[in-house]
């Protein structure tokens, strides 16, 4: 019976034992997070492919600036016309100035015309320029004009710039009274009378018909 107890007890002791080892805390190490995949960007770097605005939302993607200048712009697109009263600050802008800036550098005034117009008191002139920049025509002579204008030291606050569409008409209200057949037409004024016009191409230069339309030649 003694023996029995003593097995008893021992048997009881070893299952407390084993109990209390099971109870010890475990601490379990967190997985690891997956590591980023090298050439991968994150969501914060991606670009989205459909621009949520229009082209203007776009601004800053690699490559637009690059994809602009090597655009080829068909202006006779009715949503590239510059109609009415236009400042020619706007010739520096895309699409414009993919025409523009190439006709007035390449462009070179006789330094000889351009003399005899610095000659002339200009104090009673102002001039209208009636363009639609659909037109080749127009495209060409209007920056050789305005380097003309530059050079001469005319006043760009005495220029009217009138742009119109592909049927000769701007959206103003006095422009009936210019009676534009052909563009470009650049029109002068002295003290508010027409003093002569050139009409689409000039008959020998744009500074020499300048020169003699103010003359009076």
């Amino acid at each position: 019976m003694r023996i029995f107890l003593i097995i008893t007890v021992i048997a009881v002791m070893a299952v407390m034992a084993g109990c209390g080892s099971a109870r010890e805390t475990r601490t379990v190490q967190a997985e690891p997070a997956p590591a980023a995949i090298a050439g991968v960007p994150s969501p914060e770097e991606t670009y989205p492919e459909v621009a949520p605005f229009g082209n203007s939302a776009l601004a800053g993607k690699p490559g637009e600036e690059e994809e602009a200048a090597t655009h080829v712009w068909d202006f006779r697109d009715a949503t590239t016309w510059l109609l009415g009263d236009i400042s020619p600050a706007r010739f520096l802008d895309t699409p414009y100035s993919s025409w523009y800036i190439s006709g007035y550098s390449d462009y070179q005034p006789d330094p000889d015309i351009m003399a005899q117009l610095k000659a002339i008191d200009i104090d009673d002139y102002t001039i209208t320029i009636v363009l639609g920049t659909w037109c080749p025509d127009s495209r060409r002579e209007v920056p050789r004009f305005m380097k003309i204008i530059d050079l001469w030291g005319f006043p760009e606050n005495k220029i009217r710039f009138i742009g119109v569409d592909i049927n000769k008409v701007a959206p103003l209200e006095d422009y009936t009274k210019y009676a534009i057949e052909r563009v470009p037409t650049f029109i002068f004024y002295e003290n508010k009378s027409e003093k002569g016009r050139i009409i689409e191409i000039p008959v020998t230069s744009l500074e020499e018909d300048t020169r003699n339309i103010l003359k009076g030649n």
